[in-house]
């Protein structure tokens, strides 16, 4: 063969492996659907959908059944609204900083450092909330459960800190140097230029960075399953125990629930309505971030 001949073989190969490789990510995605969807059809041919969205009790282990997803929902919503009442000004201020204060210097060893974060196993993350954050908040709340939505929010807060405060920054950055420095011309101070200037200019990246935030929380298992309890309740208050679409998973997987009942395609059923909301959550966060690269091309 010649060399032009091996080159193009060698190419040919490469672009082969990189196209198996993308293949192959898409066909254990599209696997994952197809096994859910399957499942979720087998359960709906024995439970009715208004049933599934009406009903506010979810006992499917119990004597007495009902199969209302509701009261997951409320648990999944209360602990991810906890977290990102707690994640998003922490992450956002850090975000301002490194951004629009920090020096190369410092922004090169605290961003990292921040994200060092994300790589905290979640299980340790669980385990924190349960042992230390709890006990620490029973000091100032009496009435606060052992298992609550509370604590688990929070250090699901702590956890995804990360995620907003580099996607933000990063957006933040792009913002181009001339509208900061035509604002501080005009006379306005670093903060107000922060403020006034930039956040609005960078403000679909950083709201697809609080979007990414919220699915990550959404879809979150052990912290919730560890701190938050697996009582399934309609009810907004953080002190009481909940159960979270994930917790609930996490607890048939590892029960005695034979295969093919009806309990144990509650488990796919309710992997397909979080597999929905997260979806949605990335693309409204896709068409964010569509915007914000439009705004600037």
């Amino acid at each position: 063969m010649t060399p032009r001949a091996i080159r193009r073989f060698r190419e040919k190969t490469v672009e082969g492996a990189l196209f198996a490789s993308a293949f192959f990510t898409v066909f254990i995605t599209a696997g994952i659907v197809a096994v859910l969807l399957f499942e979720t059809y087998g359960f709906f041919k024995e439970v009715s959908f208004v049933e599934f969205f009406t009903d506010t009790r979810w006992t499917p282990l119990f004597a007495e059944k009902h199969y209302g997803i509701l009261p997951l929902f409320a648990g999944t919503f209360l602990t991810s609204a906890i977290a990102m009442l707690t994640a998003v000004p922490l992450g956002l201020i850090a975000a301002i900083y490194l951004s629009e204060y920090a020096s190369p210097r410092v922004r090169a060893t605290v961003k990292p450092s921040l994200e060092i974060l994300a790589a905290v196993p979640t299980v340790v993350y669980g385990y924190f909330a349960l042992l230390t954050v709890t006990p620490f908040l029973k000091r100032f709340i009496p009435g606060l459960a052992g298992f609550n939505a509370l604590s688990a929010g929070i250090v699901m807060g702590i956890m995804i800190i990360p995620i907003i405060s580099s996607l933000s920054e990063d957006a933040l950055s792009a913002v181009p140097m001339a509208l900061r420095e035509g604002a501080l011309a005009l006379g306005a101070t670093r903060l107000q230029t922060a403020l006034r200037v930039v956040l609005p200019a960078a403000l679909s990246g950083v709201g697809a960075a609080f979007i990414l935030g919220i699915s990550r929380a959404v879809g979150e298992t052990m912290v919730v399953a560890i701190a938050a309890g697996l009582q399934p309740k309609m009810t907004l208050n953080p002190l009481s125990s909940v159960e979270t679409v994930t917790a609930y998973i996490v607890q048939v997987s590892l029960g005695d629930t034979p295969t093919g009942t009806i309990e144990y395609k509650t488990i796919y059923v309710a992997g397909m309505s979080l597999f929905l909301v997260t979806l949605a959550f990335n693309v409204f966060s896709h068409w964010l971030k569509k915007r914000f690269r439009e705004e600037y091309d």
